[in-house]
């Protein structure tokens, strides 16, 4: 019987479980990784107990889902679910059961999960239980759905997604009744909402094997969720992209801003607003896309130029980005990265607040509040980022008298 490593306290519950009479085992996602050796997220529970046994025999419990029989059993400060073993009735939304009923049956519970790799529990007792050849189908590399894939996509349409992020998380392929299973209800995605399909892409993109991305436009998820990628592979660009996104560090911005370099700025923000990311993932890689297609500076004069047009914060990011991204001039890019620092280090002006003058003073010899001074201390700006020599307080309310007069 093979053993997996489990946690004392999903033991403790286990076995209170146990020596009261219910059935008790770890399932799913957590049964799956400690099988491949990977050290489980979480760690859930499905049980032959109603939620209200449950509730009895723990001193504290929270009931997060108990609708759907599920109990978080709290130990050591620590939650875990543990959920009854239940069949899910009709879907109405493409996402959710109408109602559930539960089942003393552990094999009904598990007939009902999306994939076979997530399909199987663990207690100590009786080992694995495998009833859909989940083990086996780790060891091929293959995403394959529990029963008939149709039905199993029609009750939850994320699943669809999910079958492509399992694949890049775990670099498997999808087992072939599977792939055309999404094929044929790529379109359900629509019932989806954008929150849910942004957490499953953000998955999918900062995965170790984002080339799976592939398999979502191959399989027509891309054209229904997310229509930049076939528009890549329209302009001949979705390989090298895909490429790209290898090349980078699982980060965030780097890996969105890869995927959206061939959009504007207002390409890139309306996509990701559709998305619904945050407003600080809009900015960011927005500004790292638009910023991609500026000249690479060729002296300290224009580094500053930069510095200040990119702004200070983004600025070390879209270097490093571009450092990997742009094979050609990587060199040149290293280059500008420690002319930065010596820019920081020597304490160069590279923004209005490091100018040896201020509003108050421009407004002194005669500018108008507002406007006037404002582009007025922009334009002392921009010498001054050509040339650092000229930060002095006199030098510059000479050049702004030269200007007006």
């Amino acid at each position: 019987m093979t053993k997996i490593n489990v946690p004392k306290s999903v033991k403790i519950i286990i076995k209170i479980l146990e020596d009261n009479g219910y059935e008790a085992f770890a399932v799913g996602g957590c049964v799956r990784d400690a099988i491949i050796g990977r050290e489980p997220n979480d760690w859930d529970i499905t049980t032959s107990a109603m939620p209200g046994d449950v509730k009895r025999l723990f001193h504290k419990t929270i009931d997060t889902g108990i609708a759907h029989g599920t109990v978080t059993v709290m130990i050591e400060r620590v939650g875990y679910e543990v959920t009854t073993y239940r069949i899910d009735g009709e879907y109405e939304d493409g996402r959710h059961p109408k109602s559930v009923e539960f089942t003393g049956n552990l094999i009904e519970d598990l007939k009902r999960r999306d994939f076979t790799i997530n399909a199987m529990a663990y207690n100590d007792r009786q080992g694995i239980v495998d009833e859909f050849d989940g083990v086996g189908d780790l060891e091929r590399g293959l995403i394959r759905c529990v029963g008939n894939p149709i039905d199993r996509f029609n009750e939850d349409a994320l699943r669809i997604l999910r079958a492509v992020r399992f694949a890049a998380a775990l670099n498997f392929d999808i087992e072939e009744e599977t792939k055309n299973a999404i094929v044929t209800l790529a379109e359900n995605l629509n019932k989806i909402s954008k929150e849910r399909i942004q957490a499953e892409l953000e998955k999918l993109l900062i995965s170790k094997h984002p080339e799976k991305l592939k398999i979502a436009y191959e399989t027509g998820i891309t054209n229904v969720i997310f229509k930049e990628i076939d528009r890549l592979e329209k302009m001949d660009e979705l390989d090298n992209t895909i490429g790209k996104l290898c090349e980078m560090p699982p980060n965030h911005y780097y890996r969105w801003a890869t995927v959206l370099i061939h959009t504007d700025r207002e390409e890139c923000r309306n996509i990701l607003r559709g998305f619904k990311f945050d407003n600080k993932t809009v900015n960011n890689v927005s500004a790292l896309v638009t910023a991609m297609k500026r000249e690479i500076p060729s002296n300290r004069g224009e580094i500053r130029r930069d510095i200040y047009e990119i702004g200070e914060e983004i600025y070390p990011m879209y270097l490093e980005f571009r450092r990997i991204y742009d094979d050609e001039n990587s060199d040149r890019i290293r280059e500008i990265q420690a002319e930065r620092e010596d820019i920081y280090d020597k304490g160069d002006c590279v923004s209005l607040r490091g100018l040896a003058v201020n509003g108050r003073d421009l407004m002194e010899l005669g500018a108008s509040r507002g406007a006037e001074v404002g582009a007025g201390l922009e334009m002392l700006l921009y010498k001054v980022l050509e040339d650092n020599e000229l930060n002095d307080k006199e030098t510059l309310i000479n050049i702004f008298k030269k200007s007006v007069s």
